[in-house]
């Protein structure tokens, strides 16, 4: 059998007595087989030594696969009346390494049974050669008739391409398929499909593990401008659309430029995957970007310059992709396009009628603006964030910018004129979140804001963050808004409360917009980050109170999380060292918000109820301290006994029926609860003070997600490694743990635990912990062995690498034990063995995680620590056990 690899499409077949002849002398399937593989070897082969040449190797693909299928047509003995079409991807004449060979079966109207056994002797022939074909059998009028209903099955036929068979039939089918398409329901129905599945993947390109063919900006965006231009009868190449002036010649290249970049990603991962993959996983990324010859950079990986590529390309297709889309809609809708548009007055700092609103959409008056005036174009989003009916930019809009990108240049981001209008878009009262993403998405913000274009685009591999540098900023800006939204009021109230007391909100919007603008650089990117915002002050002619405002903002953005997660709250010295720190209480609210916003914008998965109680106390102590009220154990102490027994007496618990508990409790413990934990503490315990039978007591945690558990028993040196072990044995993560022996020698621990069936079982699971925990702890015997759980996928990839740093406290009565490591099952349990097998008592336990990673802060306490060898062999210890 001849084979084919030619880069060149598929010439017409020829045709012989009303019938398209195979190009083939027919053979056995086993001959087929044979063709195929070698066939396709030979171009996977030559792809991997030439890796630019990737239309020859899709093209090649469909060509081999055309030759085997209609030589296994003829093999099967199919009717002369039938016909074969390749449809889908394949029908393009493109086909990727492992993708499915979709066609169809087109049947005369009275088929009979031994048209049906052909048809089955070809799907079977069709696997039996290694072709994993996706057959559709139709007639002509179900075609019809499915295409009505399904506008993925009119997709997939409107690309349909003849292989062999009738070529009378195959001419009917096409003239039907034409008559009942109607060009403008097509669009429709296309638009609303891309809207869903760009829903499916939160409206972003910009994920850690990117669908290179289905995500925005991927593959499959080309494809629908390709479909509705067909459609439409404008086109089906870039070279059509560009000679029917969809298309610009320079924008007919760029799409073709990113296209073959995402190809190429796309086939490289098929092959490096061996199988079907669209998906840019860990476990790939830095195998592609090695075929890709991408090499790693001093503060970049080899897989995060892959990433960064990219990225880059889905986002020009996203710009492409808009423009395109909008210009056919204004081809089907001409009567929409031609009116006129109103003249745009009365915005401060913009010459009325320069700009005209277009059915809602934002055009310049003179289309050739940008190129003559640049600061023009920061005009376009002054006017957008103020004119309230203006919904979107025109497709000549969005045209006129991606051609004048050239033009933003220094001299544009050194124009005052430049800087008043961004400072009018970052202080508008609405829209700035909508005005920085178009922003974004049409390469300006990047253009004029030079720092902000180095992070376009570039992945934080810390497995905390699930966005961008760029998107994961815009995201906390966007948050930042909402807090002064009333809409919004309900998501975060004590946010909202204090946002409607802030002076200049655009401040806070300012400082989300650079508080990680440094990242990616190597070293401290808050204290990068600060000076740039003092180097745009300056530029921009901020005040320099304002300007000091927002560089004290970015500089400390993490040390609110920090101390609030990390440190002891109930220590008076922690809050007093960071009300000093904040100075006066605009900057603790302001921080505050700040700091609310950030974490939500890192991901969905990281912000939880417990972490808001957590900022929200180190917010009101603090703000306490500022207000004048100095920190006072002793009144602070008094205060949380006189709430716990105002709660207690509605339960009609007085304060002799508490007295027998209270009186084994010393200050610190009043101190490190909440009175509403006293007093459901006391309720649990008041009957069993003195008894000798271990207590477990749980509930839902009253300020977030998860359960509360109270364990009360006889004190023993290994108890909180034994807990640990049972939480881990039981699937719970631990959020938060106070340790506390009372004065008679029993320990009230209270734990906040998670577990991922909570929300559907949580009586069950409170039910089992309360039976099974306090078993537990009363057979007491030795410690099991701890369970080594694997890692995940992300983590293996992108490795934590462990730290241990164990420091006495300010006062070097305690020791904070500080751990960083990659998460898995059992990593709480083996640090609380080795702190046990030491002597070494638990405190208090602060458990973060970030993501696939764990920064866990202890407070320990032990005469051994002491001694400097011991404090090291601690920590080599450690060390060990968060490495296996």
């Amino acid at each position: 059998m001849a084979s084919s690899s030619s880069a060149q499409a598929a010439p017409p077949l020829p045709t012989e007595a009303g019938r398209i002849r195979p190009e083939l002398p027919a053979r056995d399937i086993a001959g087929v087989r044979s063709f195929w593989h070698e066939a396709r070897q030979r171009l996977l082969g030559d792809f991997k030594t030439r890796p630019q040449r990737i239309s020859q190797l899709l093209r090649g693909l469909s060509r081999a696969v055309d030759l085997a299928l209609r030589e296994l047509w003829t093999l099967a003995g199919m009717p002369a009346d039938a016909a074969l079409m390749a449809v889908g991807g394949f029908g393009r004449g493109e086909l990727f390494p492992y993708s499915d060979v979709d066609v169809l079966i087109l049947l005369p109207d009275a088929a009979d049974a031994s048209t049906q056994q052909a048809v089955e002797r070809f799907v079977a022939a069709c696997w039996d050669a290694g072709l994993e074909i996706g057959p559709s059998v139709r007639t002509v009028l179900a075609c019809i008739e499915e295409s009505a209903q399904d506008v993925t099955v009119q997709t997939t036929l409107l690309e349909s391409r003849a292989l062999c068979g009738d070529a009378v039939l195959i001419r009917r089918f096409r003239k039907a398929f034409k008559n009942h398409l109607e060009a403008r329901a097509f669009f429709r129905a296309k638009m609303l499909e891309m809207r869903q599945r760009h829903a499916k993947f939160e409206n972003t390109p910009y994920a850690l593990e990117p669908n290179c063919k289905e995500s925005p900006g991927g593959l499959r965006d080309l494809q629908m401008l390709l479909w509705v231009a067909r459609a439409a009868g404008l086109g089906g190449n870039w070279q059509q659309l560009r000679r029917s002036g969809v298309l610009s010649a320079y924008e007919a290249r760029k799409i073709q430029t990113n296209e073959r970049t995402l190809k190429r990603i796309r086939a490289h991962l098929h092959i490096a995957a061996g199988r079907r993959e669209d998906r840019l996983v860990f476990d790939l990324q830095n195998t592609v970007s090695s075929t890709l010859g991408l090499r790693p950079e001093p503060n970049k990986r080899a897989g995060e310059a892959l990433m960064q590529h990219y990225y880059w390309a889905a986002k020009a297709v996203e710009q492409l992709n808009q423009i395109v889309l909008l210009t056919i809609e204004g081809r089907l809708w001409p009567e929409l396009a031609a009116q006129p548009g109103t003249p745009i007055t009365g915005i401060e700092g913009v010459e009325d009628g320069r700009f005209l609103d277009k059915d809602g959409r934002l055009e310049p008056a003179d289309l050739g603006l940008y190129e003559r005036d640049p600061p023009a174009i920061l005009e376009t989003f002054v006017v957008f964030t103020h004119a309230p009916a203006i919904r979107g930019l025109t497709a000549p809009t969005l045209r006129a910018l991606y051609h004048a990108r050239e033009r933003m240049n220094t001299a544009f981001c050194r124009d005052p004129r430049s800087h008043a209008a961004f400072l009018r878009i970052i202080q508008s009262p609405q829209g700035a979140t909508h005005a920085l993403r178009l922003m974004n998405r049409t390469s300006v913000l990047g253009r004029y804001l030079r720092p902000f274009r180095r992070i376009v685009g570039q992945m934080q591999h810390d497995l905390f963050h699930v966005y961008t540098v760029d998107q994961h900023i815009l995201m906390v800006v966007r948050n930042v808004r909402r807090f002064f939204v009333l809409e919004h009021a309900h998501e975060y109230p004590f946010c909202a409360q204090l946002a409607a007391g802030i002076e200049k909100p655009w401040r806070l919007v300012l400082a989300a917009l650079f508080h990680d603008i440094a990242k990616g650089r190597g070293g401290d990117h808050s204290v990068l980050g600060t000076t740039e915002v003092r180097r745009f002050g300056k530029a921009t002619g901020l005040s320099p109170e304002d300007t000091a405002f927002v560089a004290f903002l970015v500089e400390q953005h993490l040390t609110m999380s920090r101390v609030a997660q990390k440190e002891d709250l109930s220590d008076p010295e922690v809050v007093l060292r960071f009300a000093r720190l904040m100075g006066d209480e605009p900057h603790l609210t302001a921080l505050y918000l700040l700091t609310v916003a950030d974490i939500r914008g890192t991901s969905p998965k990281v912000w939880n109820g417990w972490k808001a109680k957590l900022l929200e106390d180190l917010y009101r102590a603090t703000l306490r301290v500022l207000g004048g009220q100095a920190p006072n154990p002793q009144a602070e102490l008094r205060q949380r006994q006189m709430e716990a027994h105002r709660l207690l007496h509605l339960y009609g618990i007085d304060e002799q029926g508490s007295k027998p508990l209270w009186d084994t409790l010393d200050s610190s413990y009043f101190l490190r609860h909440d009175p509403a934990d006293v007093a459901w503490h006391t309720r649990q315990l008041m009957r069993h003070t003195g008894s000798s039978v271990p207590v477990v007591s749980g509930r839902l945690a009253p300020y977030g997600e998860g359960l509360q558990v109270l364990v009360y028993c006889p004190d023993q040196p290994d108890l909180f490694a034994r807990i640990c072990g049972f939480f881990d044995t039981h699937n719970f993560s631990i959020l938060d743990a106070k340790v506390h022996t009372t004065r008679n020698g029993w320990a009230l621990d209270s734990f906040v635990v998670v577990e991922p069936n909570l929300a559907q079982h949580y009586r069950d699971l409170i039910s089992m912990l309360e039976v099974e925990l306090a078993r537990t702890l009363a057979a007491r015997g030795p410690l099991p062995e701890p369970v080594h759980g694997r890692v995940s996928r992300r983590v293996r990839h992108f490795p934590v690498q462990p730290r241990v740093e164990l420091r006495p406290d300010e006062r070097g009565q305690r020791w904070i034990l500080s751990v960083r490591a990659s998460d898995r099952t059992g990593l709480l349990y083996a640090i609380a063995r080795v702190l046990t097998a030491r002597g070494i008592s638990v405190q208090l336990a602060k458990i973060m995680t970030l993501g696939e990673r764990v920064e866990d802060t202890f407070v320990l306490q032990s005469p051994a620590l002491s001694n400097e060898r011991t404090v090291i062999a601690v920590e080599n210890e450690l060390l060990e056990a968060l490495g296996t």
